[in-house]
């Protein structure tokens, strides 16, 4: 692989970025790296310097960069109008495929981020139980609103089920309406919802936990009590809706949640977002549920906007072709089990977990349960391993390596060999 080059233009973006942008960045995260084009599983900086894509924009580019489905349904609709403010047909069709779909699905609401959607889903829970609380897990994600930077990654996490406010500016009065429970521990999770269900509002997780799988058994104890309580049960699908298989995690593991939120794959990269679950918990959108007090307005200028559902259609057709998941999965799994492979012949302490689809390397010799075992991950040797691939022509975030229906094998044989590259070196 030759050495990356930088050339003037992108060190004079480099500075105008710095200038401009406070880190240097949109805010998602900070490297040099300034992009200009992608293309299948490939992207290029504005150097010219080529690299294999992990990063698919944070996982909603399953197919691919500028797929051409994608671009035609695009714009086919950018003749027809950008957006409307308004009900109008693909919005429609598009809530059709995801009823179709997603197991709890029975109404849907359009955002334009996740953010919005959690926030929305967790409000829709409080209008439906007229109660307040939530109860989330501990290093569990669910956007930038208020509630879901509670434990998100506390330094020094407080005891269970003490929230910690993980963002300045979040008001103080806020952490006493989270309540934060470990994942992957039944009999801890059930206490505390047994112990706080009469002020529950919902309990909102991420089925597959960034990187953490769910224990055998466990979402099924969370559902269970939920169930038994009436307390609405929240899956954040954001990253594993229409990825991990088209009826997203529901699906794979089973378990029904009462609402879910739903981005990311759903818009094939454009921004859209839903909440989607029981019809009697979201008829608090309808407003004719003022009557009863229970009615949440919910304006957004682009909310269902037509160029993003028309992409959204695009990307499911894909989707439900015959062997499309076989196939991610496939790739996956031979990453996976290569880099795995390649870490156990090391002196490194770590290991590879999460899903074929998704993934990451936590340098550790803790089993990767739950939030406070991800967080004895060596950071520094995960940025140098990060740092090393990059040099190799390997691009990705801080943390997971997302797949692509793209990523050919030519694009896995030379990502192993970028593992094994970088592997030695931090070794050496």
């Amino acid at each position: 692989m030759p050495p990356r080059h930088v050339t003037s233009e992108e060190q004079l973006l480099r500075e105008l970025a710095q200038r401009y942008l406070p880190g240097g960045s949109v805010g998602n995260f900070y490297n040099d790296v300034i992009i200009r084009r992608g293309q299948g599983s490939h992207v290029w900086d504005v150097s010219g310097n080529e690299f294999i894509d992990y990063l698919l924009g944070s996982g909603p580019m399953i197919l691919g960069h500028a797929h051409p489905e994608v671009v035609a349904a695009v714009g086919r609709q950018l003749e027809l109008g950008t957006t409307f403010f308004a009900t109008h047909e693909l919005a429609i069709e598009l809530a059709d495929q995801i009823v179709a779909a997603v197991p709890c699905a029975e109404q849907v609401r359009y955002t334009s981020s996740g953010t919005e959607s959690t926030a929305y889903a967790m409000r829709a829970a409080r209008s439906f139980r007229q109660r307040d609380r939530v109860l989330k897990f501990e290093g569990g994600f669910h956007g930038m609103n208020e509630y879901s930077l509670m434990s998100l990654s506390p330094q020094q996490p407080p005891p269970y089920p003490q929230a910690s406010r993980d963002s300045a500016g979040i008001p103080r009065v806020l952490q006493d309406e989270v309540l934060i429970a470990p994942f992957n521990d039944v009999d801890q999770t059930t206490a505390l919802i047994e112990q706080h269900h009469d002020e529950l509002a919902a309990v909102i997780m991420e089925p597959f936990q960034r990187v953490i799988c769910p224990r055998p058994g466990f979402l099924e104890a969370v559902r269970e009590v939920t169930q038994r309580h009436d307390v609405p049960l929240i899956f954040d699908e954001i990253v594993t809706g229409f990825r991990f298989a088209y009826g997203g995690a529901q699906e794979v593991y089973g378990v029904t949640p009462d609402l879910c939120t739903l981005g990311k794959v759903l818009a094939g990269g454009f921004p859209l977002a839903a909440v989607a679950g029981r019809a009697d918990i979201m008829q608090g959108f309808q407003p004719s549920s003022a009557e009863s007090g229970r009615f949440m307005p919910q304006i957004g200028t682009l909310n269902g906007n037509p160029i993003a559902c028309a992409a959204g259609l695009a990307t499911l057709e894909v989707l439900r072709r015959e062997g499309t998941y076989d196939q991610l999965r496939a790739s996956g799994r031979q990453l996976m089990d290569a880099l795995q492979r390649l870490l156990a012949d090391s002196p490194l302490a770590c290991q590879v977990s999460g899903d074929p689809s998704v993934f990451d390397v936590v340098f550790t010799d803790r089993e990767i349960i739950d939030y406070r075992s991800t967080a004895t991950c060596d950071a520094q040797l995960l940025r140098q391993f990060n740092r090393l691939l990059l040099e190799q022509g390997v691009f990705r975030g801080d943390t997971k390596f997302y797949l692509s229906l793209a990523h050919s094998q030519d694009d896995i044989d030379r990502t192993i060999a970028a593992f094994e590259a970088a592997i030695e070196q931090l070794s050496a």
